[in-house]
């Protein structure tokens, strides 16, 4: 008897759970599918509690195991895709031909935001000379209390541009973020190369989020290696698209993965799952502007009033830097 009811509680019950939702995220399927295959399994899962103690309760509970194992070997066939009905500002991958130092970018996303839905589309080819490349920034931008941020890595160039780059779901037109979701393969990811104007502004100035900004402490080499990085990634996710998982393939793991490439001997931590706090993370192990203690760092890299201060968005970049510590380094 203690056997059945490990296998129900400690076991089947946490399997079936896991199906419902998967079930109610399941890819492209009819809602009415979804909520069908959900009820099922709540069904199923129910069953198995009152049969538990019965004679015919064990084949129950190997019943729900097998079909739980078939639907997790279905649910595993789903496939990351490249053609679907794209929300415009992910409808392009970004593409990269690195000659020597100098690196043609073709989709670099520039748009003029009013609004989340009202905007100017502008998706340009840029180029730029690494040996000009001076400087790396991590943003942090908090959307949903202090433990989540989105996090973003913009690279700063000696004729004042700057382009950040961010992994984010690729969304279809009219769906919206879901971080339960993330979890059950209903997103792609993207990787966007953008101008400070959009991407940043968008966040500050349009959806109202507060953000953060460190000087990436960084050796030229570092920052190029990093830099890099970034295309291979891109020119991955071209090559074969990713789901985006909310845990593991998301905005902070990708910069955790790609500063392992020059760190190999960065460690996991908690702060990778708890977005919000990966610039302490970032603190702690060196990798932000040294000489200065957290707290300061902190304050000083709220950019997020110099942000909706400005109105002339030519002067964006600059305006966003002037109290952030290291930006008068050469």
């Amino acid at each position: 008897m203690r056997w059945r009811v490990w296998l129900t509680v400690g076991l089947l019950l946490p399997l079936a759970g896991w199906a419902v939702l998967a079930s109610l995220y399941l890819g492209h399927a009819p809602q009415w599918l979804r909520w069908l295959l959900a009820l099922a399994w709540a069904g199923l899962a129910l069953a198995v509690v009152l049969r538990r103690r019965r004679p015919d309760g064990a084949r129950w509970a190997g019943a729900a195991l097998v079909a739980w194992l078939l639907f997790l070997g279905g649910w595993s066939l789903q496939q990351p895709q490249q053609a679907r009905a794209w929300s415009d500002d992910v409808a392009q991958l970004l593409q990269a031909q690195v000659r020597g130092n100098q690196v043609v970018l073709h989709n670099v996303r520039n748009f003029n935001w009013r609004s989340d839905t009202d905007y100017d589309a502008r998706w340009e080819t840029r180029t730029y000379d690494l040996d000009q490349l001076r400087t790396a920034d991590l943003a942090m931008s908090y959307w949903m209390g202090p433990a989540i941020a989105h996090t973003l890595v913009s690279f700063g160039f000696a004729d004042g541009r700057h382009l950040v780059f961010s992994l984010e779901i690729r969304k279809e037109r009219g769906e919206s973020f879901s971080a339960l979701g993330g979890f059950f393969r209903q997103f792609e990811e993207v990787l966007i190369a953008a101008d400070e104007r959009d991407i940043l502004r968008v966040r500050t100035n349009v959806r109202g989020e507060t953000m953060q900004l460190y000087r990436l402490n960084l050796s030229p080499a570092a920052q190029r290696q990093l830099f890099l990085a970034y295309l291979d990634q891109a020119a991955d996710l071209r090559a074969a698209p990713a789901f985006y998982n909310t845990v593991t393939s998301n905005c902070t793991t990708v910069v955790f993965d790609l500063a392992r490439r020059i760190d190999p001997g960065l460690p996991l931590d908690w702060r990778l799952l708890l977005s919000g706090y990966f610039d302490r993370y970032a603190y702690d192990h060196g990798g932000l502007m040294p000489g200065l203690d957290f707290t300061t760092l902190r304050t000083r890299g709220d950019i997020t009033a110099h942000a909706r201060a400005v109105t002339d968005v030519d002067t964006f970049s600059t305006a966003i830097r002037q109290d952030v510590p290291g930006e008068s380094l050469p």
